[in-house]
């Protein structure tokens, strides 16, 4: 790194003091590599010295929270080389993050943080990446994010699972009624006739269950 970890603000450096060593030489190994790419010995999930893991994002997340809100003090808190600097690293574990990411919490920090900087080609990555490395689950719990862009990716990922998947989820409480939406703009938007007659079914049994109601 070019400046001192004390450079970067008290709560950067108490962040920084509590990261596991390996997590430190991922964002230092990124700080060295070009801009938008992560070196290859951090992009495997096992094995390695800099293996990537739940904790991993953990730390990079509050590392970024910790520059971003630095960067956001700005004025005369920060020299214009510790700005540059401080948004370099902030960028680094962004870019770590993008790529390897592992919880719903941080890829709703990411969509969240990018809105704010207006960078929607990130925000299209981020999107192309949310079916293949989210369980529907996950996806249902981004759906219900405070943030209404963040609802909106996960509500389009979900209308473009297999329907089938869908189905799954129509038996959890807590994710029934998302299922269900997306099962309805599926039938409704997409045409998916599998999606159609389930819509239909649905509707049916819901029927049978008010007329039972009323008896």
């Amino acid at each position: 790194m070019r400046m001192m970890i004390e450079d970067y603000g008290a709560r950067v450096a108490s962040v920084w003091e509590g990261l596991r060593s390996t997590t430190r030489k991922m964002v230092v190994g990124a700080l060295q590599s070009p801009a938008g790419t992560t070196p290859p010995a951090q992009q495997a999930h096992g094995g390695g010295a800099t293996s990537y893991d739940a904790r991993s994002d953990w730390e990079l997340s509050r590392l970024l929270a910790a520059l971003d809100e630095r960067v956001a003090e700005g004025g005369s808190a920060l020299s214009d080389e510790q700005a540059r600097e401080t948004r370099r690293m902030a960028e680094a574990c962004a870019v770590l993050l993008q790529n390897q990411a592992q919880s719903a919490e941080v890829f709703s920090q990411l969509v969240t943080r990018a809105h704010r900087a207006h960078d929607f080609a990130r925000i299209d990555a981020l999107a192309d990446e949310l079916a293949e490395r989210f369980a529907p689950s996950e996806m249902c719990e981004l759906a219900r994010d405070d943030h209404a862009v963040v609802r909106a990716l996960a509500h389009e990922a979900l209308a473009q699972s297999p329907t089938g998947v869908l189905v799954s989820l129509l038996v959890d409480p807590v994710d029934a009624n998302i299922a269900r939406e997306a099962i309805e703009r599926q039938a409704d938007e997409y045409g998916i006739e599998e999606a159609r007659h389930l819509v239909h079914m649905l509707d049916q049994a819901e029927m049978a269950a008010e007329e039972e109601d009323d008896a």
